[in-house]
């Protein structure tokens, strides 16, 4: 039987220049290539800002991580965000009432208004020892 080796570590991207990746590397020579030709077509005053924004970029390109995530992927989110179109939709909903319910009951017509069952003494408790006792009510009991 035949063994093989299985890789390990392949989230880990390889070391080809010294301690950068081919990314890190590419993203640090185009950010100081652009710095380069910045500061051969301006005035060496009128450069530093851009150079700055630019060398800024380059290294947050190639070393910083967002939420564990390259740096790269968070500003390409950032891009179609910008640049996509938006629609932002409210649309309020009419609370439907009714014109009776809406109006507050008075104390002093509770009574006239609504009919509430009353239960004597001796129901309530005949009602409460059949709850207690049998469980729920019987199918041919009257229910209160």
């Amino acid at each position: 039987m035949q063994q093989f080796q299985v890789p390990q570590f392949i989230e880990v991207e390889d070391k080809l220049f010294g301690p950068l990746t081919f990314k890190q590397f590419l993203y640090l020579a185009g950010g100081v290539g652009i710095s380069f030709i910045l500061y051969a077509w301006l005035p060496f005053i009128a450069a530093i800002l851009p150079i700055a924004g630019v060398m800024s970029i380059s290294l947050a390109l190639a070393f910083v991580k967002y939420n564990g995530r390259p740096f790269i992927s968070t500003l390409e989110a950032f891009v179609k965000y910008i640049l996509s179109s938006k629609l932002y939709v409210w649309k309020k909903e009419e609370e439907k009432t009714n014109m009776a319910s809406s109006q507050p009951i008075k104390p002093a017509e509770v009574g006239k208004e609504l009919k509430i069952p009353k239960l004597s003494e001796g129901k309530l408790s005949e009602l409460a020892w059949s709850l207690d006792v049998k469980g729920d009510l019987g199918k041919d009991e009257e229910q209160y």
